[in-house]
């Protein structure tokens, strides 16, 4: 399923052909993007659940091991009673019993102490050989987990690689549309499973509503408003003020930004955004004006910095 998911992404990806194929119009462009979207989530789904089992199969190994380290830490114990209790039987048996019993001062302990070795003896003979099955059976079990967690996590790195890959070509394919006609960025959807994404899809649900000074949603924002709003709705939270969110995560450089990364502009960052992608944010810029995608070029860039 994996491989047909990726190949119709690579026959997607394909922008024309060896006789130059005209330039796809920007009805197609969006239908490739959509389409492209859509494997994506198919494939971050699958990858999550490859994950979820990684993580059950660790669990079982690191159960399995802790298992037969108390096994083998029981047994170690035994052998060397057992070891104790042969050198003491063969001390004894290097004797004629008729005469040590003739000899000894104590005859019945010594009668209660050869029946103890004896019983002792084969009692943890017993329990020698099930403590071995069992520590067998635990070490067997580490193994299949150990192997089970390497098959998954190799499945795992090859789903990655794959999701990489297409992300790789939607992230093509947007940026052709979006030369083509800049108004279908608000329109495609925002790939990803993150928290970043989440509130990035979010705060794309308010295009179009009033920028109020100090005001931070539902229905009308400032610029950090904006930020602020959208990030609380996936757990996260966030100062009411672009100083303070310009420290409230990690900065990252303009070439590792991905959507849902907050922007900063000004030397005394007084506007900020959410970067949407293909060089634009989202952002609720001044008084009259309205939420909106812009070019991030517009203004002087001061950073930017990942939350989530």
């Amino acid at each position: 399923m994996l491989a047909g998911g990726f190949a119709a992404a690579a026959v997607l990806a394909s922008p024309g052909t060896a006789h130059a194929d005209p330039e796809p119009s920007a009805k197609e462009l969006q239908t490739q993007a959509h389409k492209l979207a859509d494997q994506l989530e198919q494939l971050t789904e699958q990858y999550n659940g490859l994950k979820v089992k990684l993580q059950q199969s660790q669990r079982a190994a690191k159960v399995a091991a802790d298992n037969a380290a108390r096994q083998e830490k029981t047994l170690q114990g035994v052998r060397e009673k057992l070891g104790s209790l042969a050198a003491t039987s063969y001390m004894q048996g290097g004797t004629d019993p008729a005469l040590s019993f003739v000899a000894a001062q104590d005859p019945q302990a010594m009668l209660d102490q050869a029946a103890t070795l004896r019983y002792f003896a084969a009692q943890d003979g017993t329990r020698v050989a099930n403590m071995m099955q069992a520590m067998q059976a635990a070490q067997r079990a580490r193994k299949s987990a150990e192997e089970r967690s390497a098959q998954v996590d190799k499945l795992r790195g090859q789903l990655d690689a794959q999701r990489k890959k297409v992300t790789g070509t939607y992230e093509k394919v947007r940026g052709r549309l979006v030369k083509k006609d800049p108004t279908q960025l608000g329109k495609l959807p925002v790939v990803g499973t993150g928290k970043a994404a989440q509130a990035l899809r979010l705060a794309m649900s308010k295009m179009g509503r009033p920028y109020v000074w100090g005001a931070a949603g539902p229905s009308t924002f400032d610029c950090s408003g904006l930020t602020m709003w959208a990030y609380k709705q996936v757990g996260i939270n966030l100062p009411h003020y672009t100083g303070s969110q310009w420290n409230a995560g990690t900065h990252i450089s303009r070439g590792e930004m991905q959507p849902g990364d907050l922007v900063f502009f000004y030397s005394d960052l007084h506007h900020m955004g959410m970067y949407v992608g293909g060089g634009k944010m989202l952002h609720a810029p001044q008084t009259g004006d309205v939420v909106k995608i812009s070019p991030i070029g517009g203004r002087p860039f001061a950073g930017a910095v990942r939350v989530a």
